[in-house]
């Protein structure tokens, strides 16, 4: 078996993650997120798919998240999945490779049957996004206007998510299962807390996020970021913790409980930048490929996926982009000019 390539960009950081969106559409509206109410044109269908992870996985990469939008509102979801599982069972294919797949959802359409189908398909990891656990704060940070029964009711669908994850077999002890949260000041920070107690009660460690500047529709002011130094000392007066650190690569700095409620993490490309070893390339439903979030633009995959490209080439033009890139937008953030143009959240796919 070829060993993969494990190209290296002009930072020194090799590729490990492919972010692959499914869809930017979302049956939420989270403000901060701004998801499309329609498809870009131009998708991807499931053989240019597996193109894509193929090379990535030629290229070292040895893990995909599949996300949207909402990736489980894909018809495009299960095939891929499907392909992927066998892949991954031959040694000798760039599939097995993959040591995880994962996705992230908000859980609203997770029941027992699509649980199950995901772990039988070998998805090893769900992460699954909740940012309140009140009903008014719900409906405010998912966009629902109807107002608190709407939170309140989709909260109990979120809550049926995570019991169909644990009725799976996705044990929150080995990481297969994590809650994220975006906490924004004056919005949902209040919700800290009972965001905490219930990931506690249910095992599961929560991963803080701060308020990030992606986008331009989501109005973004550094005065609603919620540092998470100060989410940690909040925590912290009322469950003492214990600093695990961030792996290498990861994006989520760790702490532990130290009466064994689990564990926490917060991801702060705000206050704590981890552009120094990134390691994500992520490609949009539409086959546009970022090499950081706050990308502006991306470089458009479609034409290296016809037919009369062969996969060595289309694993080269991959290959070139990311050996070209010097992307660390969050450690440079404060030298930039204000009004530069970021791509949308939920069509990069988070």
């Amino acid at each position: 078996m070829t060993k993969p390539s494990h190209v290296i960009d002009l930072l020194a950081r090799p590729l490990g993650v492919l972010r692959l969106s499914l869809t930017a559409r979302c049956n939420l509206a989270c403000p901060y997120c701004c998801p499309e109410s329609i498809e870009p044109p131009g998708l991807l269908n499931t053989y240019d798919q597996l193109r894509l992870i193929h090379a990535a996985c030629q290229l070292g990469a040895h893990t995909l998240r599949l996300t949207g939008g909402e990736p489980l509102l894909s018809d495009r979801l299960w095939p891929l999945l499907d392909a992927l599982s066998v892949g991954r069972q031959s040694v000798s294919h760039p599939f097995s490779r993959l040591k995880e797949v994962a996705i992230t959802t908000n859980g609203s359409l997770l029941d027992h049957q699509k649980a199950s189908r995901l772990r039988a398909a070998g998805v090893d990891r769900i992460t699954i996004s909740l940012d309140a656990v009140d009903g008014a704060s719900i409906a405010r940070m998912a966009g629902l206007r109807s107002g608190p029964e709407a939170g309140n009711a989709l909260l109990e669908r979120v809550l049926a998510g995570i019991d169909a994850a644990h009725a799976a077999g996705y044990n929150p002890a080995q990481g297969r299962l994590k809650l994220n949260a975006v906490i924004q000041r004056g919005h949902n920070d209040d919700q800290l807390i009972p965001l905490a107690q219930l990931a506690r009660q249910q095992g599961l460690q929560l991963r803080l996020i701060e308020y990030m500047d992606v986008g331009n529709r989501n109005g973004w002011c550094r005065d609603q970021v919620m540092p998470a130094n100060e989410m940690i000392q909040l925590l912290h007066r009322h469950w003492p913790l214990q600093s695990i650190g961030r792996p290498v690569a990861g994006t989520c700095r760790q702490w532990s409980y130290k009466d064994g409620g689990g564990m926490v993490g917060t991801i702060a490309s705000i206050t704590e930048p981890f552009c120094s070893d990134c390691n994500r390339l992520r490609i949009t439903a539409d086959g546009q490929a970022f090499t950081c979030l706050f990308a502006s633009e991306g470089l458009d995959l479609r034409p290296s996926l016809r037919m009369d490209v062969s996969d060595s080439e289309l694993a080269e033009v991959m290959a070139q982009l990311w050996i070209g890139r010097s992307d660390r937008f969050s450690e440079e953030r404060g030298l930039i000019q204000k009004g530069n143009h970021h791509a949308e959240m939920a069509y990069l796919g988070g």
